[in-house]
């Protein structure tokens, strides 16, 4: 599904997976994200089998700058 993108800075945040979550998804609600894309995004977390898959996914809907 596309979704608009946002830009988001993650370096100088607290960096665990559910901190990662929290700042995106207020970002993404922040920015007029309709809450089935933010579901669809924590969904995706949640399925996450590594950090590194966390990250990746959160790349999929914002700007990780």
């Amino acid at each position: 599904m596309f979704h608009p993108r946002i830009e988001i800075k993650l370096i100088g945040t607290d960096g665990n997976a559910f901190a990662i979550i929290g700042t995106v998804t207020k970002a993404l609600r922040a920015a007029g994200m309709e809450e089935e894309i933010i579901g669809e995004y924590k969904a995706e977390c949640r399925a996450a089998k590594s950090y590194n898959e966390l990250l990746r996914i959160t790349m999929d809907y914002a700007d990780v700058v």
